[in-house]
C-alpha cells in the first residue's frame, strides 16, 4: 500500500546516477586545475630565474651611482681642504680592517677624522655596495692613497716621479664593491684632478 510508483523509483536511480556523474565531474575539474596552477608556478620560476639578475644589476647601478656621488663629494671635500693648508693635501692613513693586524699606537688619523669638518657628514664615506662593513670596522669604505701625503696638490710624486693629477687616484673603493655591474667596473676611482672612472683593482694602483 506504501509502495512508490515504479517511474518514482527509476527516478531516484538516476537521481543517484546524476549526483556520482557530477562527483566524478567535479574531481575531473579539480585535478585539471591543480595541473593548471603548477604549469603557472613553473613559468613564474622561470621569468624570475630570467628577470632577477635583470634586477640585481639594476639595484646595483642604483648604488654604485650613489658611490660616484660620495667620491664627488669627497673630492670637493679634499679642494677645500687643500685651500685652507697651502695647497697641501692632508696626512692620513686608512685603518686596517683585518682583524689579525696589529694595531698601531701611533698610527695617523683616518679620512673620517682629517676630512670630518669638509664632508658634511662622515657618512659620505660608506658605500652603499659595501657588504662586508667595512665602513663600520675602519670610518670608510674608500681608500687614501697615502702615498701622496702631505703633498703640493699641483705638483703630485709617487716614489719621487712626476704624475699629471689625472693619472693619480686619490681615493677608492677598499673592495670591488660593484662587481655585479661587470668585470671592469668593480671598483670606483676618484682621480686628483676631481674625475671618477671605473677600473678593476688590479688595473690601479691598490
Amino acid at each position: 500500500m506504501n509502495q512508490e510508483p515504479e517511474g518514482s523509483v527509476a527516478s531516484g536511480q538516476s537521481s543517484v546516477v546524476k549526483t556520482t556523474d557530477n562527483e566524478r565531474r567535479t574531481t575531473d575539474q579539480f585535478a585539471f586545475t591543480l595541473i593548471e596552477l603548477l604549469v603557472v608556478l613553473a613559468i613564474i620560476g622561470l621569468l624570475a630565474a630570467l628577470f632577477l639578475p635583470a634586477f640585481g644589476k639594476a639595484k646595483e647601478a642604483g648604488r654604485a651611482t650613489a658611490c660616484l656621488s660620495n667620491l664627488r663629494q669627497i673630492g670637493i671635500a679634499l679642494q677645500l681642504y687643500t685651500q685652507d693648508n697651502n695647497n697641501r693635501l692632508p696626512v692620513m692613513r686608512d685603518k686596517s680592517f683585518d682583524p689579525t693586524t696589529p694595531t698601531v699606537t701611533n698610527a695617523l688619523p683616518g679620512p673620517d677624522v682629517v676630512l670630518s669638518n669638509y664632508l658634511g657628514a662622515v657618512r659620505v664615506l660608506w658605500c652603499p655596495s659595501d657588504r662586508k662593513r667595512i665602513y663600520e670596522q675602519t670610518g670608510s669604505s674608500y681608500a687614501w692613497n697615502s702615498l701622496l701625503n702631505g703633498q703640493d696638490a699641483d705638483h703630485l710624486k709617487v716614489l719621487n716621479v712626476d704624475f699629471n693629477p689625472h693619472q693619480i687616484p686619490v681615493f677608492f673603493d677598499k673592495e670591488a664593491f660593484h662587481s655585479a655591474r661587470g668585470e671592469k667596473k668593480g671598483v670606483d676611482y676618484l682621480y686628483a684632478d676631481g674625475h671618477i672612472k671605473n677600473l678593476l683593482a688590479i688595473e690601479g694602483t691598490k
